[in-house]
């Protein structure tokens, strides 16, 4: 799985004019599943993007998880982060997971992260969306369950 991350201070999803899903501080996670992708691979991330201290603390340091400030989380599937560019010009998508399979993949993970005490929204599997978001740092990450380096 890959996830970019990024703090925000506010994001929504917009699917056909509507708004689907909305977020005050806290998270917006992009999320893709790899077709060889496993449950291990799930609770890596969540995790991972549950305990990352990455919000200002009272001295202004980046020590605070989502957890500790009280923030909400949107994920967002994502499966254009397993686009590989480097072969001619048109990406290839072929290490992104079956859609059935990432749905439900997709669909645990943000489970088990409402799991972890944060409120937690999404975004709509498989739709075309308009991400709308204040990244506040900015502060943008990525992560992988895989050891690999990209």
């Amino acid at each position: 799985m890959r996830a970019v991350i990024q703090r925000v201070s506010e994001a929504k999803v917009i699917v056909g004019g509507s708004e689907a899903a909305k977020i005050s501080q806290g998270l917006l996670v992009l999320l893709a599943v790899e077709a060889s992708d496993q449950e291990s691979d799930l609770k890596f991330l969540r995790d991972k993007i549950l305990q990352l201290r990455i919000f200002e603390d009272e001295n202004g340091k980046m020590n605070l998880s989502v957890q500790q400030v009280g923030g909400e989380i949107l994920v967002v599937s994502q499966f254009t982060l397993y686009g590989d560019c480097r072969k001619g010009n048109r990406p290839s998508f072929s290490r992104a997971a079956p859609v059935e399979r990432a749905r439900l993949l997709y669909e645990q993970f943000a489970r088990e992260l409402a799991g972890g005490g944060v409120r937690v929204a999404m975004g709509v599997f498989q739709a075309m969306m308009k991400v709308v978001l204040v990244n506040d740092g900015p502060v943008t990450l990525i992560l992988d369950s895989r050891k690999e380096v990209f």
